[in-house]
């Protein structure tokens, strides 16, 4: 093990010896694995984690407020209630998590993978997403009005009841995503793709601006070539 400024590296960590090392107040760990590891109720506020990895761990119920996750690989981890208040996960591996019922006001993913992540029930108010990967992502009832969304890959989303209201969509997907309920009244999609649609859900786009192009792909649907 090496320590550093209290920073621990480059080792493997189960729930026992991480507990004591956090009663020793370091805040940093780079390269320590955690996978399959139970931290279900830690409280990790404030930590950093460099390169670390959680694959398959239980985070049910911890305290991250505040933490921050850089380059971390966390696929299929759990992290159904966590306190995540203006944590910040930054080009980080969570494909496949969970999130249930988490707080994550003011927490932000940033070049994150996160395809087949649930967020269901999850507290989002102020939640920013950026370069990031959604694919097949359970984001039902998320509010992203008026946000500036940055290549958000949200090809095949569960996107039932989100408000995109007034949102500017800057390059991302919404191929084939389920939009039922969904809002866009005053949304900018130019930038988006929105293949895969049927002529019969443009409705769902009422009141959203998009491209000549756009229009002309439902309006193919039907057969009917546009020059």
């Amino acid at each position: 093990m090496a320590t550093h400024d209290s920073t621990i590296s480059g080792i493997t960590l189960e729930r026992a010896e991480f507990e004591q090392l956090l009663a020793q107040s370091p805040r940093t760990f780079d390269g320590c694995a955690f996978d399959e590891a139970d931290l279900s109720r830690l409280d990790l506020q404030g930590c950093t984690f460099e390169r670390c990895t959680f694959t398959g761990a239980n985070l049910f119920a911890c305290k991250l407020a505040r933490a921050t996750f850089r380059r971390c690989r966390a696929g299929g981890a759990d992290f159904e209630s966590v306190d995540a208040v203006d944590a910040s996960f930054e080009a980080c591996d969570l494909n496949n998590t969970i999130w249930r019922r988490a707080r994550l006001a003011s927490a932000s993913y940033h070049g994150c993978k996160l395809t087949g992540a649930s967020f269901e029930e999850a507290a989002h108010l102020g939640i920013t997403f950026e370069e990031c990967l959604l694919i097949g992502a359970d984001l039902r009832g998320f509010s992203f009005r008026k946000a500036t969304l940055k290549q958000l890959d949200l090809s095949e989303a569960y996107l039932a009841g989100c408000d995109f209201r007034e949102a500017v969509f800057e390059g991302g997907s919404l191929r084939n995503a389920v939009l039922k309920l969904a809002k866009f009244q005053g949304a900018d999609l130019r930038g988006a793709e929105i293949d895969g649609f049927k002529l019969t859900e443009a409705a769902l786009f009422k009141g959203a601006v998009i491209t000549h192009a756009q229009a002309a792909n439902f309006v193919r649907e039907l057969g009917i070539s546009v020059i």
